[in-house]
């Protein structure tokens, strides 16, 4: 059997496959899926080459979909947080966190131009699969967008109602893809070849065990910052390069999605949200102008309160606030991890008129390791 840890379910390498060692203990399948009851589905479009023709390609882009919780119980609250390190971006239902901490329905990641398509996708989808949930109420779901449009047609507007269907539905647990998959289809990091990643920590909390995952889609950073474990291997990566035959407008961007069984309230989770972007400083991103640098975090306990029909007080359990700094710290870990991930588990892709973003060198990597 394949070690998830070192490679993705259709066998690309990792970071960790290739000898890096990130700190922390990492979960069962280094994985946001590694928090129980998260699952994580994709809709990846890869079609067409050449020249661009607005509406019918190419095509590199897709749907990523992270249900909090079991398909079953995916409308139950959880306790969540948002924070916009730069923002430049976008990401629904913000207002709506920063009024009550909590979020339902699924989390869906996609290009900047089909944001809004996926959350009322995501509507639809619920209404579908759960017609009395909203007969008397409304739904405010997350969805967020990184932008795509150096490689893909993202004016084509190819992303429909059916591929967000498709990602939520095949959301599963356990190992993942990473790479060019779902939204981060046609991302990049650093002038190579990025787009989804994944991580996780193990952390003890006196006799309790608690896991915290991250997923990002990482599209942001110039080459010369990029830094691995601390070494500015950027600068000495001046080969191969990108082939730029339209102009590339450095639009870069991440989204990270923190998860945590560990018991927190609404604050702590902003707080833990906050931390995501010091991942994303240790692989080399300085928050740019036009970058849209957004963080959400979320905790799947405390089901029980938040999901309750009574009118009557209601007990949540949450871990002190001076004792935070082991979450924040796995929350640094995994979110860099997940951010190198991203790029490792990948190859290049040439897309639009001939643009095309090379993969990361993986010798360079092992040599920097060795």
């Amino acid at each position: 059997m394949t070690d998830s840890k070192l490679f993705t379910p259709s066998g690309k390498v990792r970071a960790a496959g290739l000898g890096l060692e990130f700190p922390g203990i990492p979960g069962v399948s280094n994985s946001i899926t590694d928090v129980a009851g998260v699952s994580v589905g994709y809709s990846t479009l890869i079609e067409g080459e050449g020249s661009l023709v607005v509406g019918s390609g190419p095509v590199r882009t897709g749907v990523t979909a992270i249900l909090p919780r079991p398909r079953s119980e995916v409308c139950d609250p959880v306790f969540a947080g948002c924070f916009s390190f730069n923002g430049n971006g976008e990401l629904t239902s913000s207002h709506y966190l920063e009024e009550v901490g909590q979020l339902t329905l699924p989390i869906t990641i996609t290009n900047t131009h089909a944001c809004g398509l996926t959350r009322d996708a995501t509507l639809r989808w619920i209404n579908k699969a759960f017609p009395n949930e909203f007969k008397e109420s409304f739904g405010l779901p997350v969805a967020a967008e990184t932008y795509d449009g150096f490689l893909n047609d993202i004016n084509g507007f190819h992303v429909t109602d059916a591929h967000i269907f498709a990602a939520i539905e095949s959301a599963s647990p356990g190992p993942i893809e990473e790479g060019s998959v779902g939204g981060g289809t046609g991302m990049k990091s650093f002038d190579f070849k990025a787009g989804s990643g994944t991580a996780s920590r193990e952390v003890l909390y006196g006799s309790n065990r608690y896991t915290i995952g991250a997923f990002v889609q990482a599209n942001f950073g110039k080459r010369s910052d990029l830094t691995i474990l601390g070494y500015r291997l950027g600068l000495d990566l001046t080969e191969p390069e990108m082939v730029r035959n339209t102009p590339d407008t450095e639009l870069s961007s991440i989204i990270g999605i923190i998860a945590t069984d560990a018991p927190l309230l609404p604050h702590q989770l902003k707080r833990l949200a906050r931390r995501a972007a010091l991942g994303m400083g240790k692989t080399g991103g300085i928050g740019a102008h036009g970058s849209g640098d957004i963080f959400l975090a979320f905790s799947t306990a405390n089901q029980d309160a938040l999901s309750s029909k009574t009118s009557d007080v209601q007990r949540a359990e949450f871990i002190p606030d001076p004792d935070l700094d082991f979450l924040f710290e796995a929350v640094v870990q995994s979110t860099e991890e997940a951010i190198i991930n991203s790029m490792i588990a990948n190859q290049g892709m040439e897309g639009r008129d001939g643009n095309f973003v090379p993969a990361l060198p993986h010798g360079a990597v092992k040599a920097m390791v060795g």
